[in-house]
């Protein structure tokens, strides 16, 4: 067993208790390729010695991108399979009618949308029962929890939930965000940022079971990382093409700052509802080949592209704390994104990057400019310091262990 330094210690006992435990995660649609974050976490947890049953509601629409999502989908239990066994199972979830119909009117979901969660937790609390699992740790405070929830009423085991945000924290009431907290053995958030918003929510007699538990990154994927390439300076940025991210705001910061930079050009690397929209302002105002979409990429073509630039763009409105600034860190890259959520208790203004107010275009164009004034020299430095930072807060095996000591402390041992 990996021992991280002067990081969480396992005592033999906790080691013990926690090889005893049979795990399941919860997730919606699983795997996609933005959920590197949830296999490196069960990876991480199976390499620990666990045995880990991956549950989801459905697979992805799309073609695995690669072998590492193409292993998880064919390790993972569908709970939609099949819908004569999906309405058995809603036949025998009828003692979850009214918790269902109070929910419904709580418009956390349409009421048929939550009998089909009752029956999802009827089917996953008789796997459970089949295949010995002790405990269940969903992902996400929202369906994949309320899963969860009704497994546990069913007579499934103790589960616990990771709250990402900020979907969570868009509508905390409506999804019970405190009711699912009180029910869950320990409620997991990514960052204190995120802690500090369950808590809003959250009954103070419950705080003792939020914890912070950072999304890791497995650190052998990111070797000695290569030099910043030469010529113009080059950003990149990457996510889903969606309100929440901001990248509305790239053009318009990216022709400010080209007046400067003329030869400044950024790369997105994503997809999503926006993307016709922000290809038409692109045309509009003239970029070119200055502004490169690239759509969907696999986690490896995303290193690569990461690489490739000289700086990370984050210029989001709402987030949780995002993997893909840990990515960027680690292959020794600075990062400019917005004061929002846990961002700033990672990227560090003149040490590791550069943090800007959100929604306002100026500040985004200066901070481009800033990039590309820093000169290699400076980026580099500011890379290999983020480097440093996230290897030493953002090591999946050190969260792995966290979550470890948690389900062995909350989890009655076999």
């Amino acid at each position: 067993m990996k021992v991280g330094g002067n990081r969480l210690f396992f005592n033999f006992y906790v080691f013990t208790r926690f090889l005893m435990q049979r795990i399941g995660y919860v997730v919606n649609t699983y795997p996609r390729g933005s959920h590197s974050f949830i296999w490196r976490e069960i990876q991480a947890l199976e390499r620990a010695g666990a045995t880990v049953t991956r549950f989801a509601a459905r697979p992805p629409d799309e073609a695995p991108a690669d072998a590492i999502i193409a292993a998880e989908q064919a390790r993972t239990v569908y709970l939609n399979a099949g819908r004569a066994a999906l309405s058995r199972a809603a036949l025998r979830s009828g003692r979850a009618l009214p918790l269902a119909r109070a929910r419904a009117q709580a418009a956390e979901a349409p009421l048929a949308r939550m009998m089909a969660y009752a029956a999802q937790g009827r089917l996953l609390a008789d796997e459970c029962r089949a295949r010995g699992i002790t405990h269940l740790h969903a992902h996400f405070g929202t369906n994949p929890a309320r899963v969860a929830a009704f497994c546990r009423s069913f007579g499934g085991p103790p589960f616990s939930m990771t709250v990402h945000g900020p979907e969570e924290f868009d509508r905390p009431e409506s999804l019970d965000l405190a009711g699912k907290a009180a029910a869950a053995a320990f409620t997991v958030a990514v960052s204190r940022f995120g802690r500090s918003q369950l808590m809003r929510w959250v009954d103070p007699a419950h705080w003792d079971r939020l914890h912070v538990v950072h999304c890791g990154l497995a650190l052998d994927e990111f070797a000695e990382p290569a030099p910043p390439p030469a010529g113009p300076p080059r950003l990149v940025a990457v996510g889903r093409l969606a309100e929440q991210k901001g990248f509305g705001l790239l053009v318009p910061a990216l022709v400010a700052a080209r007046r400067v930079h003329p030869d400044l050009s950024l790369t997105l690397v994503g997809d999503g509802p926006l993307r016709e929209a922000i290809e038409a302002q692109a045309r509009q105002a003239g970029l070119g080949d200055a502004l490169r979409l690239t759509g969907w990429l696999s986690p490896a073509e995303v290193r690569a592209q990461i690489a490739q630039a000289d700086a990370l763009v984050v210029p989001s409105f709402a987030e949780g704390l995002p993997v893909v600034i840990m990515e960027a860190m680690a292959l020794a890259r600075p990062v400019l994104a917005t004061w929002v959520a846990g961002i700033p208790e990672l990227v560090l203004p003149g040490q590791t990057g550069w943090l800007v107010a959100p929604g306002d275009a100026g500040p985004l164009a200066r901070a481009m400019i800033a990039v590309a004034d820093a000169g290699p020299q400076a980026r580099a430095a500011m890379g290999r310091a983020g480097r440093a930072r996230v290897t030493a807060r953002h090591d999946v095996d050190e969260s792995a262990r966290r979550l470890m000591a948690l389900i062995a402390e909350t989890t009655p041992a076999r």
